[in-house]
């Protein structure tokens, strides 16, 4: 049963890191299969859709990096609301404002956690009471990066990261380090085609040692992992190669591990505690091989409307 429409509804949706991102072959159409252990954390965007006399989603958007977010119907949140609207037989009259604090074009799923939070927020403004099993279809036409943005937690994604299996996960402190500019993710893939010639390349899995140390939530048996985690992670580094100076920085700073956030550029530095993270934050944004940092937690919960 559908619920009462409202005027305007808040939706909170974290980032991710891949703590894990094996990578198959190019597929015929295009995408790559992937094993991809997703790990939502504390560092969110919230999306605000709120009711309009239009005939069409708008966008608007403000914090950090904002002016590199499309206000146009490129951006996911749009297509959701548009998606959403036409599967409901309604005109998608919203306005959509992205409060943003996820880096933008930094491998941590950014512009997919609005998307889903978008596609939340108007499934609640419109009453439609939608169920999960069709929310998660309009996110996994949406991206790759979606279900699981609407979603959280840890899930491992396989097919092209867009089939979810949730995973057991203990607790982790993460630093990221945000770049200066942003990497493309088709970049990355490509260059990921060029380094491995494009055949050969092993089917992927989802590493059994890796889930283990996820599990039992010790940090030391994570980062023992951590570093040869991410399939794409020389691809983003040839094509950034200052990203490895990066790494040495918060490493050299007391980090137990770190790598290369999904397509990057952002890095991710596992630590042993919220003490250690504030310290290794500080001295990586000393170090100038950074343009900030961000101090997170994991797990962290799903696309969330707010009260």
């Amino acid at each position: 049963m559908s619920a009462a429409p409202r005027t305007a509804v808040t939706v909170r949706v974290p980032a991710k890191v891949n703590v894990q991102l094996a990578v198959g072959a190019a597929r015929p159409d295009g995408f790559h299969d992937l094993a991809n252990v997703f790990l939502a954390v504390s560092l969110y965007d919230e999306v605000t859709a709120t009711a309009t006399d239009g005939d069409g989603p708008t966008v608007s958007c403000a914090g950090p990096d904002s002016d590199q977010v499309p206000l146009d119907r490129t951006n996911l949140a749009a297509r959701a609301a548009e998606i959403l609207a036409a599967r409901a037989g309604l005109t998608p009259a919203v306005h959509l404002h992205i409060a943003k604090n996820i880096p933008v074009a930094g491998g941590m799923a950014g512009g997919s956690a609005d998307g889903a939070a978008a596609l939340l927020a108007c499934d609640a403004l419109w009453g439609l009471g939608t169920p999960r099993e069709e929310l998660l279809e309009i996110c996994a036409e949406l991206g790759s990066d979606v279900p699981f943005s609407l979603v959280g937690g840890a899930a491992l994604g396989t097919g092209r990261g867009e089939v979810l299996t949730p995973v057991e996960a203990g607790g982790f402190h993460w630093v990221f380090a945000v770049a200066h500019g942003g990497l493309s993710t088709p970049a990355v893939f490509r260059e990921f085609d060029r380094l491995t010639g494009g055949t050969d390349v092993p089917v992927p899995q989802a590493s059994a040692e890796l889930l283990a140390a996820l599990a039992s939530g010790d940090p030391d048996a994570l980062a023992a992992v951590l570093p040869r985690s991410n399939g794409l992670q020389p691809a983003a580094l040839s094509l950034r190669p200052e990203l490895a100076r990066t790494l040495e920085a918060g490493v050299g700073a007391g980090a137990l591990a770190g790598l290369v956030s999904g397509s990057g550029p952002t890095t991710a530095f596992l630590v042993r505690d919220a003490g250690a993270a504030v310290k290794v934050a500080a001295e990586l944004e000393a170090s100038g091989t950074c343009r900030a940092t961000r101090v997170t937690a994991s797990p962290a919960a799903g696309a969330t409307v707010l009260a």
